[in-house]
C-alpha cells in the first residue's frame, strides 16, 4: 500500500488520501506517525485536472459534433509533491470520454404514444 497524504481543504478540513508511488518505486514517507503533508491545498492540487477538463470540454464542444452532452471521467492520484495527477487506467493512460445527442422530436408527430393519447 503507498503511503498517505494529508491535504487541507481552503477552509481548513483536513482530507488525507492514499499517495501515489513513482515510476521508480521510491515511496512516500511520512514525517513522525502521521501522513506525510501535501505542499498545496486540496483544490489547488486539482487545478492541473480542472485545467485538462475545461480543455477537453472544449475540444468536444467545439468542432462539427456538437453532442447535447459531454461526459469526462478521469482517474486521479494525489501526490504530496505533486498533487494531483491523472492517473494510467491501462496500458497508455485513462480519459473516458461519452458524447450523447437527444433525438429531436419530428413536428410533425407526437413526441410519444401517452402525448398523442392526451390531445
Amino acid at each position: 500500500m503507498d503511503g498517505l497524504v494529508e491535504f487541507k481543504t481552503e477552509d481548513g478540513v483536513r482530507v488525507v488520501v492514499e499517495g501515489v508511488e513513482d515510476e521508480d518505486g521510491a515511496r512516500l514517507v511520512s514525517r513522525g506517525d502521521g501522513p506525510a503533508r501535501a505542499a498545496s491545498t486540496f483544490e489547488d492540487s486539482l487545478d492541473g485536472v480542472r485545467a485538462a477538463a475545461a480543455s477537453a470540454l472544449r475540444v468536444f464542444r467545439d468542432g462539427s459534433l456538437r453532442p447535447d452532452a459531454v461526459e469526462l471521467e478521469f482517474g486521479v492520484k494525489l501526490s504530496a509533491e505533486a498533487g494531483a495527477v491523472i492517473a494510467k487506467g491501462s496500458a497508455e493512460g485513462h480519459l473516458v470520454v461519452r458524447l450523447s445527442w437527444s433525438p429531436e422530436p419530428s413536428p410533425t408527430r407526437p413526441e410519444s404514444p401517452d402525448a398523442a393519447a392526451l390531445s
